[in-house]
C-alpha cells in the first residue's frame, strides 16, 4: 500500500508476547512482535511450523488473550475487551477461514451462511440478501442448494470463506486456507482471496508456509521465527 493521505492503520500491534506453561516449562509463542497492518492490506505470515503464525493470528482475532503487549484493530483495543466484548468484536469486525471448512454437513452452502448470520443476530431479508450476496461473491450462486458432501473440496472452501465474509467484516484472518487443497485449487483459492481484498478493500491476514504462494498473492509478506518477525518484504 502506497503512503497517501487516505492510509490507515486496520491493525496495530505492540510489544505482544505470548507464553503458555507446559508443565513445568514455559513456551515462548511470541516474543515481543510488533506489527502495523494498513487498511485494504494483505500480509502473508509465512515461517515453518512453531514460528509463531497461528498464534498472533488468534491474538489478533480474539481467540486467545497475550500474556503482554497491545492489539488494535480498527481502533479497538482487543486487549482490554472481557470476553463478552470479544465475542461482539469478533461478530462485527472479524472473519475467519481455517484449514478445516467446519461447515454442517446437513445444511446446504446457501443455509450454513444464514446459520451465521442468524447467530450475529441477523434475519428476515437481510439475512437472505447478505447470504447470496457472499455466494456470488465467491462465484456459487448456482451451488447454492447443495450440501457440503454434493461441493469438490475447493468448492467448500469458497464456503467456508463466504460464510467468513457473509457479515463484510473489515478483516479478514485466514489460517493456512490452501492446506487441504491440490495446488491449481489453492491458486483459484488465492485468487478469491485477492479479489475480496481488491474489490471489496477487505483487510487480509493469511498464515501459510507456502511462500511461493505467499508472494504472488500477498501484497507483503512477514517473516516470522522463534516467536519474532524476522523480515517484510513488499510485492514488487
Amino acid at each position: 500500500m502506497s503512503d497517501n493521505a487516505t492510509t490507515r492503520r486496520a491493525i496495530e500491534v505492540r510489544e505482544l508476547t505470548r507464553t503458555y506453561h507446559v508443565g513445568d516449562s514455559d513456551v515462548h509463542a511470541l516474543r515481543g512482535v510488533d506489527l502495523d497492518v494498513e487498511a485494504g492490506d494483505f500480509v502473508g505470515l509465512v515461517g515453518v511450523s512453531g514460528s509463531g503464525k497461528s498464534t498472533l493470528l488468534q491474538l489478533i482475532g480474539g481467540l486467545d488473550t497475550p500474556t503482554s503487549g497491545t492489539i488494535v484493530v480498527e481502533g479497538r483495543d482487543v486487549t482490554r475487551l472481557s470476553r463478552r466484548e470479544r465475542s461482539f468484536y469478533r461478530r462485527e469486525t472479524i472473519g475467519f477461514v481455517f484449514q478445516s471448512f467446519f461447515l454442517v454437513p446437513t445444511l446446504t452452502a446457501e443455509a450454513n451462511l444464514r446459520l451465521a448470520l442468524t447467530l450475529q443476530g441477523v434475519y428476515g431479508r437481510r439475512r437472505e440478501e447478505l447470504a447470496a450476496a457472499a455466494l456470488d461473491h465467491v462465484g456459487l450462486t448456482d451451488r447454492r442448494h447443495h450440501r457440503p458432501g454434493q461441493l469438490s473440496v475447493g468448492q467448500q472452501q469458497r464456503v467456508a470463506v463466504a460464510r467468513a465474509i457473509v457479515h463484510k467484516p473489515p478483516v479478514l484472518l485466514a489460517d493456512e486456507p490452501t492446506a487441504n487443497l491440490d495446488r491449481a485449487t489453492a491458486h483459484q483459492l488465492m485468487e478469491l482471496l485477492a479479489e475480496l481484498n481488491r474489490d471489496l478493500g477487505t483487510t487480509v491476514v493469511m498464515v501459510t508456509h507456502d511462500e511461493r504462494l505467499a508472494a504472488e498473492y500477498c501484497r507483503r509478506t512477514v517473516a516470522m521465527a522463534d516467536g519474532q518477525l524476522v523480515g517484510q518484504e513488499a510485492a514488487p
